[in-house]
């Protein structure tokens, strides 16, 4: 017999302290038992003799009424009140079941005795059936019967040899009791929390129900007090198994198991009286985020022993082992090249791992997703789960690594774009971005153009490209230039207009006087927009013949100033003006009006003079 646990209740440790009650004799028994609420209507011994003696089969017997009585009085012979005897079972009504035990009379038995768990009863006329003397005759002359007394000292019976002989003993958990299981084993048994399972158990409904083999540990008819255990049991079978486990344990065995316990770093097997540890990887040649994502609990699995330490007993286990390493084929499965579908598995900064094959897996940097997208994350276009096609681009077997490819499956469509796009084409697209040195358009899928802050405008000064165009802005360009290798394509969006500049000669020609607004006064000039976009400088040479330090103070940037065209280089885009140059055309111009005033004046001085001569006349 096993130790048992000290906690258990009315359990002694040692087995010959159990406290077990001596064997009562069955009066004894009959007296402990509780009475039934009312007895059993019986049948008199005298209306029995009557009725035999009425019986055309014992006319012609030659056997009296006085014989057949003295007959029953023999056949009591040998068995006592309080004993449990065989009886058949002659008729059975709606209350009772009338049983024949071959006294002078028979029993009745109410018919609830005979109800299973089920409310059933399966009982028939004739039927062999164990019942409790209770008296052979009673005040009235009839004999009490009792069926379930009957078997509930069977059951003392089969507890009190179960105890002696370490027997097993099956019962069925019905409920949950304060610190264990009750147990219906014929009676009310405990099965203590720690008894129930090898293991320390959290739940205890699981059990509710079950039906299982248990080992008596104490037990007091006196007290109907039945304590069992179904870990010694357990314990037994498990060292039953262990010896024959490890004759047979050896490094390279390949056993079956039953998955016990599952970690964040691994599982446990039961081996079978032995428990080992299968590490998470050695579960897969492929990753394995967690051993719950391939085993639960109750699994049952096949497993290789890796190791085994026979003293301390530790197996490690492996269930990879049980295949060949994919590794040592890969380079004849997957040659550089091939296209190869598989499932996103993990994703990192700097890219994708693919598994194509069990336990192979292949990474796709984030520069190998696509020709014309800069990614900056796989998480982008792909997420874990997803399945995608790749092309092998170099395989390292040593090293297990392959590096895969996810834009190779489509053609490059940078080897063609000067074909679709060449140097000069006009394109319509919109703004995908703005940012301080120009704008970017979009093309095509994946392909943006350049557009340089000196390209936006042919005539206006702009600072930033924020002041003429925003995000989604539909504009016209002009293809200037293609780097494939680079992967730079660059536009222009006044290529696409009309430079003013080209015609600029004829509107504004060499010695035309213009009017314009002052932009901008410098040290050594005043700017001047005579229209918008194109601008001419007053060089502070210009302004005037008086000799000028600087034109700061004298102007202010709004003014309106007019001005002589001096110089015009289109080519250059400049445009040379002049203040002085009007001024000295303007004094020129007075002194010839005042040369033609006194003329003038000479000339009407004579007139008059000739008008008063002629009016003295």
């Amino acid at each position: 017999m096993n130790t048992i646990d000290s906690d258990l209740p009315e359990v002694n440790q040692d087995r010959e302290q159990t406290e077990v009650e001596p064997e009562k004799t069955t009066t004894e028994t009959v007296a402990e038992e509780n009475s039934p609420e009312s007895e059993p209507e019986q049948v008199s011994r005298e209306t029995q003799e009557d009725s035999l003696a009425d019986d055309d089969s014992m006319a012609g017997s030659g056997v009296e009424s006085g014989d057949f009585a003295a007959l029953l009085e023999q056949s009591l012979e040998g068995i006592q009140e309080g004993s449990v005897v065989k009886g058949t079972v002659v008729q059975v009504t709606d209350d009772f079941v009338v049983v024949d035990v071959g006294a002078k009379s028979e029993g009745q038995i109410p018919l609830h005795e005979f109800t299973d768990a089920n409310g059933q009863i399966e009982l028939a006329e004739g039927d062999e059936v164990e019942v409790l003397l209770e008296s052979s005759e009673d005040d009235e002359g009839a004999v009490r019967l009792s069926r379930s007394k009957a078997a509930r000292i069977k059951v003392w019976e089969k507890i009190a040899e179960a105890y002696q002989n370490e027997d097993i003993v099956q019962g069925t958990i019905v409920s949950r009791v304060k610190g264990g299981l009750q147990v219906d084993v014929g009676v009310m048994a405990f099965l203590p929390g720690s008894q129930v399972d090898l293991r320390p158990v959290r739940d205890m409904e699981q059990f509710l129900g079950q039906t299982y083999d248990f080992r008596v540990l104490k037990y007091s008819k006196k007290r109907s007090n039945v304590v069992l255990s179904r870990r010694v049991i357990l314990e037994d079978e498990r060292n039953s198994q262990k010896s024959k486990l490890m004759e047979v344990l050896e490094e390279g065995k390949v056993l079956p198991g039953v998955v016990k316990n599952i970690t964040d770093y691994g599982v446990f097997v039961d081996l079978g009286g032995l428990d080992g540890l299968l590490h998470i990887t050695d579960i897969s040649w492929g990753r394995v985020g967690h051993p719950s994502e391939r085993y639960s609990v109750g699994d049952e699995i096949q497993v290789k022993v890796l190791s085994y330490d026979r003293e301390r007993e530790r197996v490690s286990l492996g269930v990879k082992q049980l295949t060949p390493d994919p590794w040592t084929t890969v380079e004849e499965q997957f040659a550089v090249g091939t296209r190869v579908q598989g499932k996103v598995v993990s994703l990192t900064d700097y890219g994708s791992f693919i598994e194509i094959a069990d336990g192979v897996e292949g990474l796709v940097h984030v520069s190998e997703m696509s020709w014309t997208r800069r990614i900056r994350h796989p998480s982008k276009i792909l997420q874990v789960g997803d399945i995608v096609e790749s092309v092998v681009l170099n395989v390292d077997p040593e090293r297990k690594r392959i590096s895969l490819g996810m834009k190779q499956i489509m053609p490059d469509p940078w080897e063609t774009i000067d074909d679709t796009y060449p140097v000069g084409t006009t394109i319509e697209g919109r703004i995908k971005n703005v940012t301080d040195f120009g704008v970017f358009i979009g093309i095509e899928d994946g392909i943006d153009g350049l557009v340089h802050i000196s390209d936006l405008s042919w005539s206006k000064r702009i600072k930033h490209p924020t002041e003429v165009y925003k995000k989604n802005d539909l504009v016209k360009a002009v293809v200037l230039n293609i780097d494939k290798e680079n992967r730079r394509f660059s536009l222009g969006i006044k290529q696409a207009q009309i430079d003013p500049w080209e015609s600029v000669a004829e509107r504004y020609p060499v010695g035309s006087v213009v009017e314009g607004t002052i932009t901008n006064v410098t040290d050594f000039g005043v700017f001047v927009e005579i229209e918008e976009g194109i601008e001419g400088l007053i060089h502070v040479s210009e302004i005037s013949k008086e000799k000028i330090n600087t034109p700061v103070g004298m102007f202010n940037v709004g003014d309106k100033v007019s001005s002589k065209v001096v110089h015009l280089s289109p080519h250059e885009r400049r445009i040379g003006l002049s203040i002085r140059r009007i001024d000295e055309e303007d004094e020129g111009s007075f002194e010839d009006y005042m040369g033609k005033s006194q003329e003038a004046t000479s000339n009407l001085g004579e007139l008059i003079m000739n008008q008063l001569n002629a009016e003295k006349d």
